[in-house]
């Protein structure tokens, strides 16, 4: 461990490596200190009797534009189709957006969850979202989701059957208080882009960016135990530097950093079932059913068989509140169509601080640079999402290279 570094990055999640990589490519000296043993944040991939296991159901959408950053041919993505299978009345209906499946429309057009205005007015609501700029988005006053999809004569059946399950597996909460504002976001993201795992797990894509770090840049297993200006004190010594980036989970940056206010309050819990092969043909994601505790339910590897070490499939599903496989199991094999006896229960997962809430008034670009050399970064201050880990690091290097040398921020 250096004594001194130009720049001292604290924590190695996508915030962290995203101000890094933009630092060092600058020219800079940077270290970066992770008190975990691998790069990528909640980022993370497990190994589990041969199958990969995500910390949590998580995806990569291709609409954020930060994906740019990423060289996605690389992470060889598997995709899933856009949309969901909805279950109405003891049958399993698919909703789908036509770009991905054109043969679907008529399928899609005659699913049970709502009526031609309300599906009509989904079709108005993609379009606005996905195609409108941000800035006239953003120009009407902000509001919860649910008052949002309300005003866009989204607040019937379509809501109660399609959309709200499906956005609580997005936003982590099922009553839509989240911010309209950032519902567009994440529409607009929808519209625009393609869901996929990588075929190495989530966390490659972390890995992905702590590759582009010169060699000896990355420590891990380094816990920071203090912050002040100029200064980093660890378990191993302590760390003079020019500049330091707090890049850490939300609790953990507020512990570090007085001044800063966050937190993750969303939390969610994944079991993970094997089954000797998919009970589907494609690779859809199934919705929780009104009354459950489900949120949703899919077979990972009908998107990338690569999750599986022998062609069994893969299925997780969530719930919003910690749950217990076995209260869980009868739930998972109605989603599926299957007998609970043909389910394997391979782990389950709990993430207690999963993501940030984002309440209106959405609150984009938080500050990063709280003065005195000491920077803060991480979806907390833009929005709870991978797109928002990766903005805040670029806005963040920005604001880092200005401390470091006036007039230097446009290369980052």
């Amino acid at each position: 461990m250096p004594a001194r570094a130009e720049v001292v990055v604290i924590g190695a999640g996508l915030a962290g490596l995203s101000v890094a990589t933009r630092l060092a490519a600058a020219g800079r000296d940077v270290l970066v200190l992770e008190a975990a043993g691998h790069a990528g944040g909640r980022l993370t991939t497990d190994r589990v009797d041969g199958f990969l296991v995500d910390r949590g159901f998580q995806v990569l959408n291709t609409g954020y534009p930060r994906a740019a950053d990423l060289d996605l041919d690389a992470l060889e993505l598997g995709w899933f189709l856009t949309g969901a299978r909805v279950w109405v009345d003891g049958r399993a209906h698919r909703v789908l957006d036509p770009r991905s499946r054109p043969t679907s429309i008529a399928a899609t057009a005659t699913a049970p969850i709502g009526t031609l205005p309300e599906k009509a007015a989904l079709a108005a609501f993609s379009v606005r979202a996905g195609f409108l700029p941000v800035e006239r988005l953003r120009q009407a006053p902000d509001r919860t989701a649910a008052e949002a999809l309300q005003q866009a004569g989204l607040g019937g059946l379509v809501q109660e059957r399609f959309l709200r399950p499906f956005l609580a597996g997005v936003l982590l909460e099922d009553r839509l208080e989240t911010s309209g504002h950032y519902l567009d976001l994440l529409w607009r993201s929808f519209v625009r882009g393609r869901i996929g795992l990588p075929a190495r797990g989530m966390q490659s894509i972390g890995q992905q960016l702590a590759d582009r770090l010169p060699e000896g840049a990355l420590h891990l297993g380094c816990r920071v135990t203090g912050v002040a200006s100029g200064l980093v004190r660890t378990t191993d010594g302590s760390i003079a530097a020019d500049a330091v980036v707090v890049a850490t989970d939300p609790d953990t940056a507020a512990g570090l950093l007085p001044s800063v206010t966050a937190s993750a309050p969303r939390q969610v819990t994944t079991h993970l079932h094997v089954l000797p092969a998919s009970p589907w043909d494609d690779a859809l994601l199934v919705l929780g059913r009104p009354g459950g505790q489900l949120v949703n339910s899919v077979v990972l590897t009908d998107a990338q068989p690569r999750y599986s070490p022998d062609g069994r499939a893969l299925v997780a599903s969530s719930t919003l509140a910690p749950s217990r496989e076995a209260d869980v199991r009868e739930e998972v094999a109605r989603a599926h169509g299957v007998a609970t006896g043909d389910l394997a229960h391979l782990t389950s997962v709990t993430v207690p601080a999963a993501q940030p809430a984002a309440l209106p008034p959405l609150e984009l670009r938080r500050p990063v640079d709280l003065g005195d050399g000491v920077f803060v970064c991480g979806d907390h201050r833009d929005t709870p999402s991978i797109q928002g880990a990766l903005a805040s690091g670029a806005r963040t290097a920005r604001a880092v290279l200005r401390h470091l040398r006036p007039g230097s921020a446009a290369s980052a």
